[in-house]
């Protein structure tokens, strides 16, 4: 059987994906080198933008499983180095960010903005429910406000006081009672203070708030993103070019359309819809009594309007609100209230549609019989 070439080994290499810039390490330029050799053993160097990688062995294990698939490769060696400051530079700029990531996000599976078009649907109110209901569910959650300038969270989840700080200057979450893992602007500014912030500032907050922070190994990363389709949109669509959106509206034809806004949005910067949660979805009076108050139909119309699922319709309910001016969200307090059983029907239907692994590999090519995998790695050297 014939040796793979140097370009085959290169295309292969194209399915591994940094899970931070969310990009192909070929695309990156991260691949220093490749040797194959005699016998069919390829050897592989890939260049890391930092020497503390927390998924180091994850990018040992996608580099050696798609390099293994290519017919005539008997073994696959991988080996580190780190990339160079003028390397960094070049990156950085290619990239359009003030720096690069030095593992904050490397270990969170799945980023999921909360987002609508216009404020009042309770977008906050599904985020913090939504975390804690996959919590409750068994799957680790984190909640990012980045709603800067109407931030709500932290009362929302029961947490109010300052972070601490590593000593390598990364910023440890709050921890909620539910489990949820929480950042917001509000731990930083004295309580009810307003934030005036120029777009340049937001822009770093939120770069900060994603990079700086130790989020560790979480399943989900929930960001609350303010209303409109503004400077947040557009910062997430360039650190995160592969987060995803959960549109929020209310029924009414007003909030649908607006809420239409914000999907268009995210599909111009190529950021997924994963699906529509209607809010407000109706009041059942203790009589028994369904008032359509907010009218009825602009979830699903929106969900049709995209192709995408309608993950739940909640009910407009008083314990919703007053459990989340309380700290407590409904969906640990109460499970079983209608309002807690729809959020908790639409945290299942996120966790069905997202993958449950580090997104270090993308379609990878029809497996052959992996390849034996050398235990010795090459030499790690500072580019």
């Amino acid at each position: 059987m014939s040796l793979p070439t140097h370009d085959q080994v290169n295309e292969a290499l194209r399915g591994v994906i940094d899970p931070e810039l969310r990009r192909s390490i070929v695309e990156l330029g991260m691949v220093r080198s490749i040797e194959v050799k005699d016998g069919g053993r390829v050897d592989v160097v890939v260049s890391l933008t930092t020497p503390g990688c927390p998924i180091r062995s994850h990018f040992q294990q996608a580099v050696a499983q798609q390099v293994s698939s290519l017919p005539g490769v008997s073994a696959v060696e991988v080996g580190f180095d780190v990339l160079s400051d003028d390397e960094k530079g070049q990156l950085q700029q290619t990239l359009g960010r003030g720096k690069l990531p030095e593992g904050a996000l490397a270990q969170v599976k799945n980023v999921i903005c909360i987002a609508s078009g216009k404020g009042g649907v309770g977008k906050s109110t599904m985020t913090a429910n939504l975390a804690a209901a996959l919590e409750a569910e068994g799957h680790s959650a984190g909640a990012l406000d980045c709603d800067v300038y109407g931030y709500s969270i932290p009362r929302m989840l029961g947490v109010n006081r300052k972070p601490e700080v590593y000593p390598e200057r990364k910023i440890l979450p709050l921890t909620a009672p539910s489990g949820v893992k929480v950042m917001s602007i509000g731990f930083f500014v004295e309580e009810n203070a307003a934030v005036v912030w120029r777009g340049p500032m937001l822009h770093k907050a939120i770069q900060q708030f994603l990079e700086d922070v130790a989020w560790d190994e979480l399943e989900y990363l929930l960001l609350d993103l303010p209303p409109g389709t503004g400077d947040v949109s557009m910062t997430l669509a360039q650190l995160l070019p592969q987060a995803k959106f959960v549109i929020v509206t209310t029924p009414q034809p007003a909030a649908q359309s607006v809420a239409s806004r914000a999907a268009e949005m995210a599909r111009k910067v190529d950021l997924e819809v994963l699906g529509v949660i209607e809010n407000m979805s109706g009041f059942t009076a203790p009589s028994g009594e369904r008032f359509t108050i907010f009218g009825e139909g602009g979830g699903q119309q929106l969900a049709d309007q995209l192709d995408v699922p309608l993950l739940g319709k909640v009910p407009l309910a008083e314990d919703l609100r007053e459990h989340a001016d309380s700290g407590q969200p409904l969906v640990i307090s109460e499970p079983n209230a209608p309002a807690s059983q729809a959020i908790r029907d639409a945290a299942r239907g996120i966790i069905a549609s997202t993958p449950q692994e580090l997104p270090v590999m993308q379609a990878p090519p029809a497996m052959a019989a992996p390849a034996p995998i050398s235990g010795t790695e090459l030499p790690v050297v500072q580019g």
